[in-house]
């Protein structure tokens, strides 16, 4: 069935998946259990097709965003516990429905959510409870926390099962001293409710570069992002690309001087020579950001890196390919090995995570076995 752009693909390569997988599982004890993030369509790279992989290769636990991010992964058949971190109050039934587990960062969305469960008549619904050890967006703060306790020992609606926070710039060593601060706030604060509730909950903190960097603060579980993805936060470590963003070319014209500019805003210049160009069928709407054009970036084709030529369009953009052997229906790489979503990143003064989320749902997302 024809997609809406079939010319282009994200493709995801479970062998590089399951290569990033056990470094991290690797660096883990064995009763350590392990959370995949699989929000924003799973950092762009397809919700169904990586939580599927995911769940296959022994993930623990899934992560989403909102609660139709669960929903999806439910329908599609996905059975493992899936965490919502972003509940908000309006979804709490459809959560019940579809067995997804709440983060709750505040007093007044466990009443909400409490209000529901009696409602149903539900009791010892699991909860994750979040902690703000210095992240400052969401989470009880320690003053909070007598008051929580309090309205967890008067109700058996819920059961807590796990209390969690997330460290601020664990990439970062020159903010090692904070991020052992944030560890050390965790560990008081998860103390104080377990002696609260008289039992003990999962523990967990780290992210992916807290994995990588801080191990033993594993604690019950971590929770697996970017680097399931393929981005290290150690120097010197590359991990396998997940996901390589690709297309085909349209059309190839080759340009006498004469024949002017190319593009909108003619800001593509013709050589004196002239100029071969080729036109691929993705543009800003694909996750390919404008200030990537006239020059500023170049991509893979038959062997040869070959630079964006005159301003990205919305839909298609056009490549510099004088001196390269190319004909139409040839593949060109956005990103993948050659070039990384790091370096785009790096061009646009981001981060990979924004390369990867802008990618599309109308760009097709096919498994590489």
């Amino acid at each position: 069935m024809l997609k809406e752009n079939d010319f282009s693909r994200l493709e995801i390569k479970l062998p590089n998946c399951l290569e990033n997988y056990g470094y991290f599982r690797n660096r883990l004890k064995t009763d350590t259990k392990l959370l995949v993030l699989v929000k924003a369509n799973a950092y762009g790279h397809g919700a169904v097709e990586f939580a599927g992989m995911m769940e296959e290769a022994g993930a623990d636990y899934f992560a989403v965003a909102y609660p139709v991010e669960g929903i999806e992964l439910r329908e599609a058949g996905i059975r493992i516990p899936i965490m919502v971190l972003t509940t908000g109050t309006d979804y709490f039934n459809e959560m019940i429905d579809w067995s997804l587990e709440p983060s709750i960062p505040n007093l007044y969305t466990l009443e909400a959510f409490c209000k529901v469960l009696e409602e149903r008549g539900i009791d010892n619904y699991p909860i994750h409870l979040k902690l703000d050890t210095g992240m400052h967006r969401l989470g009880f703060m320690t003053e909070e926390l007598p008051a929580l306790l309090s309205f967890l020992r008067s109700s058996r609606l819920v059961r807590v099962k796990s209390v969690f926070s997330h460290l601020a710039a664990s990439e970062d060593p020159a903010c090692d001293a904070f991020t052992e601060g944030q560890v050390a706030m965790f560990r008081r604060n998860a103390d104080f409710i377990s002696s609260g509730i008289g039992y003990r909950p999962m523990y967990h903190i780290l992210n992916s570069a807290g994995i990588e960097r801080f191990p033993q603060y594993q604690f019950d579980m971590v929770r697996l992002g970017i680097g399931i993805y393929g981005i290290s936060a150690l120097p010197g470590v590359r991990l396998a690309p997940v996901a390589s963003f690709k297309c085909n070319i349209l059309q190839i014209k080759h340009l006498k001087p004469e024949d002017g500019t190319i593009g909108y805003g003619r800001a593509g210049q013709i050589s004196s020579e002239g100029t071969v160009t080729a036109t691929i069928p993705v543009g800003y709407a694909d996750g390919i950001d404008r200030h990537l054009g006239n020059g500023h970036c170049s991509f893979s084709l038959n062997g040869y890196r070959v630079p964006t030529i005159g301003n990205i369009c919305m839909d298609m953009c056009m490549l510099d390919i004088t001196g390269v052997p190319a004909k139409v229906g040839d593949t060109v790489t956005i990103f993948g090995e050659d070039p990384t979503a790091s370096e785009l990143a790096g061009i646009l003064g981001t981060i990979p995570y924004e390369i990867f989320t802008s990618i599309p749902r109308r760009i097709d997302r096919i498994v590489i076995r």
